[in-house]
């Protein structure tokens, strides 16, 4: 971006800004620079996209803003981070340093839930390990009248759960999952959780996570990873009413150890398997026998 962008069109900006983000690898670098240019800017997608139309030149006194911006995308900071924060189904979330970023992936975990949920009267939905609150604040927002419970035990990311989850009514608990909502123990409706489940030896593809998820939030425990599933799998089972749902994101290599964790259980029948967007398999369910 020559001389900061001063005097340089919008979409000159844009295209060299979309260039250097498509060298460092970032994986959507149009998209990318897009969004930051609106977060500098202030103004909404649709605005900056007619300003780019019209031929305006970029503001001068946003061009240092935005080149700094660019710069720590291209080192694969995390969109989100920059901006502050991520959108998952209906939900605009605070994230930030400390808490996992909400992937698109989990977006299916919680429709089968919502699903599920929908046809009840005033069911009550738990989220195990809610890190940011996406899954937790999309039950809560999308099931008006449902009481939603999350818990949280990270430091780090029990800020933002906090902030996210307030204005939507859920109950949360900063705690480990292993031993929240005794209180609930065989009244629930449906549980949810993505918990930690990337295995010690593994590393995650994307730079992103690799380099700026909290480990807390990626590693499950153990060789294989499953520490923190079986601890979710065992608070479903305590918590959820005969007939009630538990759905869990897993890796997709996972699949096979979770169906095999549920039989071993005794707990569970019905037990499935759910595709994401991209075909991966993404989550398991299962019903609570009585």
């Amino acid at each position: 971006m020559h001389e900061q962008g001063f005097g340089q069109p919008l979409a000159e900006v844009l295209a060299e800004a979309t260039a250097r983000l498509a060298t460092a690898g970032v994986p959507s670098p149009e998209v990318d620079a897009q969004l930051l240019a609106v977060h500098v800017l202030e103004i909404s997608r649709g605005r900056l996209q007619a300003l780019e139309m019209m031929g305006e030149p970029f503001p001068a006194e946003h061009a240092g803003a935005f080149e700094a911006m660019i710069a720590a995308r291209a080192t694969r900071v995390p969109l989100q981070h920059l901006t502050g924060v991520a959108h998952f189904r209906y939900l605009e979330l605070q994230v930030g340093p400390g808490v996992f970023v909400p992937r698109p992936e989990t977006e299916t975990v919680v429709q089968l839930a919502i699903d599920f949920a929908r046809g009840l009267q005033r069911p009550r939905l738990v989220d195990l390990g809610t890190g940011s609150g996406a899954i937790a604040g999309s039950l809560a927002h999308e099931l008006p009248g449902a009481e939603v419970h999350a818990v949280e035990l990270s430091d780090e990311a029990y800020p933002y759960s906090l902030k996210n989850l307030a204005p939507l009514g859920v109950h949360l608990v900063h705690g480990d999952m292993r031993e929240a909502f005794a209180e609930l123990d065989g009244t629930c409706d449906a549980v949810v959780s993505n918990p930690p489940y990337i295995p010690a030896n593994a590393v995650p593809r994307e730079v992103e996570a690799r380099e700026h998820d909290p480990h807390m939030a990626l590693y499950g425990g153990g060789a294989d990873g499953m520490v923190m599933p079986r601890a979710a799998e065992a608070t479903a089972a305590r918590l959820l009413r005969p007939g009630g749902l538990f759905v869990m994101e897993h890796a997709e290599v996972q699949a096979a150890q979770m169906a095999a964790m549920f039989e071993a259980s005794g707990a569970w029948s019905e037990i499935r398997t759910h595709l994401d967007l991209t075909g991966r398999d993404r989550s398991t369910s299962a019903i609570r026998r009585p």
